[in-house]
């Protein structure tokens, strides 16, 4: 590699790439100066942002720096120094030498429910710190969980963190994040508090024990709308950590445990476990499977602002493309057109709406606040959500939360937004491409309503090279769509 036993601020020598992700790369390097191995984290190079888009995520990674030195905890990473590389910012943090919790999860591999514990009870310790030093995480997850030699657990990352007293680094309504371990009020476009990063925990618990995120699904975007209207599936593989999880994983932030009540809770899982460590398990850890399930009373849902389809954007993907003012003039309440040829009327009676789909087409997800239609094979769908209330214009949103998806997905490309109206309402219209796990996927997205009032969106995505096959459907449902 051409960095390789590269000198780094005079004094650290890079030796061995030991981590790589969308923002940058994590060498371990020798401290010429202290003689001592140490981990420097580099950011990638980024051509495409602006100055000032450089100037904020150059920001955000001294801001780790210093979010993580005010915490002191021996489940928190140590770092020991920020020095500047061709004009780019680096961290220098204690090597831990391990791996993540996030590469031992990988292929579905999961934790019998002692040793999630025993990890979760660090996590939650390294939090405990946190908030008390007045630090948010805000990107709790497993690929942030060192697991070190001699059973050591440390949280690293740091550098979306947010301190109490400083000033943002996102503009309001952006988010910052990994969509999976985002809690609801985050995705709704919220201020997140302590509550959000237990939620986090809670959501990377379930992984190490169930297998997967709680909420993923194919696409960023219909994972935030799971995470923001789903209800739990509820864990089968947790045994005694089970009512713990669902506890965590509460939609309302008030309801959720402490962080108190969690090490608690995960203290005495640790302390009832037998002697010896639990293995990884390829299919997941049985204990539990026949445990009995609690269920308890929630409180009533909050109605929150901003739809969870528009805040999900900012993981790059959704969008929307807008329709001819002309063809918006029926209104949302009279009575549904016959269908064209070829699709057939669907009425969701929970939701309140009828629209076309196409034949052969058929519903893959329903919740109280949004349906999914898809093709046979799931590559291509349409989506249709329904949030209150609505925001001032989409457009707002959308643009707040492009500016951390250029950041965060490379793959992101704005084909178009702009602002709009449909049906004498605001609205918005923001089409784009991005890739999936196996191939690029262009999507466009209609979201309009009243503020105050009830907010839509018409979400349409399905695979770029056969784009101009399904776009159509976007047009045919976004004209026969209606309400009541």
């Amino acid at each position: 590699m051409a960095d390789e036993r590269r000198l780094v601020a005079g004094r650290y020598r890079l030796a061995e790439r030991i981590g790589r992700g969308g923002m940058g790369t994590v060498w371990r390097a020798d401290d010429e100066l202290l003689g001592r191995l140490v981990a420097l984290k580099q950011l990638h190079e980024r051509p495409h942002l602006s100055a000032d888009e450089l100037g904020t995520l150059y920001e955000r990674m001294r801001r780790e720096a210093r979010s993580a030195a005010r915490v002191t905890h021996p489940n928190v990473i140590v770092v020991h120094d920020v020095v500047e590389d061709d004009g780019r910012p680096c961290v220098v943090m204690e090597y831990v030498p391990g791996h993540t919790l996030g590469d031992l999860l990988q292929g579905g591999r999961t934790l019998p429910p002692d040793e999630a514990a025993r990890i979760g009870l660090a996590m939650v310790g390294a939090l405990r710190a946190a908030h008390e030093a007045g630090v948010l995480h805000r990107d709790v997850k497993p690929g942030n969980v060192l697991l070190g030699a001699g059973d050591r657990v440390v949280l690293t990352d740091f550098g979306i963190a947010m301190t109490a007293g400083s000033s943002t680094l996102t503009r309001t309504g952006e988010m910052v994040g990994s969509i999976e371990y985002m809690a609801p009020e985050r995705v709704r476009g919220l201020t997140p508090g302590p509550a959000s990063d237990l939620w986090a925990l809670g959501a990377t618990l379930y992984q190490t024990l169930e297998g997967r995120p709680p909420f993923r699904r194919a696409t960023a975007m219909e994972t935030a709308y799971a995470i923001a209207t789903d209800p739990l599936t509820p864990p089968r593989r947790s045994g005694p950590l089970g009512p713990l999880l669902e506890s965590l994983l509460a939609r309302d932030p008030e309801v959720r445990p402490s962080a108190e009540e969690t090490e608690r809770s995960l203290r005495a899982v640790v302390n009832d476990a037998p002697q010896g460590r639990g293995a990884v398990s390829k299919g997941g850890s049985a204990a539990g499977r026949d445990q009995p399930r609690t269920t308890r009373t929630r409180r009533r849902r909050r109605i929150t602002t901003l739809a969870a389809t528009l805040t999900t954007l900012a993981v790059g993907t959704t969008l929307y493309a807008t329709a001819p003012r002309d063809a918006a003039k029926p209104d949302d309440s009279t009575s549904p057109p016959p269908a064209p040829k070829g699709y057939h009327l669907v009425h969701e009676a929970k939701l309140g709406i009828s629209f076309p789909v196409p034949d052969g087409w058929t519903p893959r997800n329903r919740t109280a606040e949004q349906v999914t239609y898809t093709t046979p094979s799931g590559l291509a769908g349409i989506t249709i959500g329904t949030v209150a209330p609505a925001g001032p214009n989409p457009a707002d949103h959308f643009a707040e939360i492009e500016a951390n998806t250029k950041v965060n997905y490379p793959t992101y490309r704005r084909i178009r937004m702009q602002r709009t109206t449909f049906r004498e309402q605001p609205a918005a219209v923001w089409e784009f491409t991005f890739h999936g796990r196996a191939r690029p996927f262009r999507a466009i997205d209609l979201g309009y309503g009243r503020e105050g009032g009830r907010e839509y969106d018409i979400y349409l995505s399905a695979p770029e090279a056969q784009w101009d096959t399904y776009r159509p459907v976007f047009d045919q449902v976004r004209n026969g769509f209606r309400t009541g």
